[in-house]
């Protein structure tokens, strides 16, 4: 594979674009003295933000063992702490790929 340096710049671009996000909301909320109710909001949605949007392409554009294994990963997390709702979802995705093939 031959090195790429378009490739290489569009790299460097986002991450150098990534971090100066990172650090401007870092100075942002440091330089503040009082942080607003609805920016607290925000900040407080991010997680389940972010969550969505790692979950839902592998549900839709996934296939049935992913599908079953993330509904079987939501229905043991409403229940039991996140290392099992790791180890089932892990199991079912396990077993339907050794038993079915896919």
């Amino acid at each position: 594979m031959a090195f790429d340096l378009h490739m290489a710049l569009v790299i460097v671009a986002a991450a150098v674009a990534t971090y100066a996000t990172s650090i401007g909301g870092y100075i942002l909320v440091t330089t503040m003295k009082r942080i607003p109710p609805r920016m607290e909001a925000a900040l407080a949605a991010v997680p389940a933000a972010v969550l969505t949007t790692l979950v839902a392409p592998a549900f839709f554009i996934g296939s049935w063992d992913s599908k079953l294994a993330l509904l079987v990963a939501l229905l043991v997390g409403l229940r039991v702490s996140h290392t099992w709702m790791l180890i089932a979802a892990w199991l079912v995705v396990m077993g339907w790929r050794h038993t079915i093939g896919m």
